[in-house]
């Protein structure tokens, strides 16, 4: 009995002086690693990827990455990225512990298909959160009022491999065009708002939720137009690719006066399937018991309900997660 007390307390004591360790060096939490009122994770490091700067994905996930590291003293921080797809590709490569993405992209890497050639099974869903609205916008003269009118214009499509870019290239191709009908730009959301402002291109995908910060920046000092998809073309579409949905730009989201139909993606918050169902239980909760923090971040979280948050998984949902549901 005296030699198990004493193996346990010396493997405690070594359990102890590896945490240290890995709490010393220069990549250390918000939260110092100590201050946390909760109980702790098994993992010292919970690495969020999100997108680019001024996209609600950063926005909200900088927010969370704060939650935490205050609630469980771990190194949590945001990776800034060129969203869904390399977010995945992270993942895959074991550098991030969660991401946000749109579902398109998730559903392509469980299945191996386009932008991944082959499938994953590092990827597990904790959480449909909000959709992601395909806002298409131009300025007022540039002669182009429907999806069509796109055909033969310079487009910002979003980054590369991006999930903007990946739900671009998916609509276009609906509709019967293209990369080859169109002159195409990788830009990310703030280059795109600068391209439509210097003219130097004549229209751009923003794919996020509502409302997008550099699209809103770029309404208050240029006079836009957002583009309408017609909800009939993305039923037609989501017969192949089921995770478009329709939904409206809501009036007076940019100063529209009536609202914009479009096409819309359900976002999807990621964690890697290697995490333990402790730690993606405590995530998880964490996460929705804090979504009126997150709401103040951005009010595309305002969408996100527990309630919903079950509704079109297109990845395995991790046990941890699942745990936690089985309990509300």
């Amino acid at each position: 009995m005296k030699q198990n007390k004493l193996s346990v307390f010396m493997m405690s004591a070594a359990a102890a002086l590896v945490l240290a360790a890995c709490g010393g060096g220069e990549e250390t939490s918000s939260g110092d690693g100590g201050g946390g009122d909760g109980e702790g994770l098994e993992s010292n490091i919970v690495t969020i990827a999100t997108g680019g700067a001024s996209g609600p994905y950063n926005i909200i996930g900088t927010t969370l990455a704060e939650t935490y590291s205050d609630a469980y003293g771990v190194n949590s921080r945001t990776q800034t990225t060129g969203a869904s797809v390399e977010n995945v590709n992270l993942m895959k490569e074991d550098k991030i512990e969660m991401a946000f993405t749109m579902s398109d992209v998730v559903s392509q890497a469980v299945e191996g298909e386009e932008s991944f050639s082959e499938p994953t099974d590092k990827v597990n869903q904790i959480a449909a959160l909000y959709p992601n609205y395909v806002q298409i916008v131009t300025t007022a003269d540039s002669g182009i009022e429907t999806f069509e009118d796109l055909r033969g214009k310079r487009i910002a499509v979003g980054d590369q491999n991006s999930g903007v870019e990946v739900n671009a290239r998916t609509l276009l191709e609906g509709h019967g065009i293209t990369y080859d009908d169109i002159e195409v730009d990788y830009l990310g959301y703030a280059e795109a708002a600068d391209g439509l402002r210097a003219g130097q291109i004549d229209a751009a995908f923003l794919t996020s939720g509502l409302p997008n910060a550099s699209l809103l920046e770029l309404s208050e000092t240029l006079d836009i137009r957002l583009v309408t998809v017609n909800p009939e073309d993305v039923e037609e579409i989501a017969q192949d690719k089921s995770y478009f949905v329709a939904l409206d730009i809501p009036a007076d989201t940019y100063g529209n006066e009536e609202a914009i139909p479009t096409a819309a993606i359900m976002n999807a918050l990621i964690v890697h399937s290697d995490m333990s169902e402790d730690d993606v239980y405590e995530l998880t909760k964490t996460f929705f018991e804090n979504l009126d923090t997150l709401e103040n971040s951005h009010q595309a979280a305002s969408d996100i309900s527990l309630e919903a948050a079950q509704e079109g998984l297109v990845a395995p949902l991790h046990p941890g997660a699942e745990r936690y549901y089985s309990e509300q």
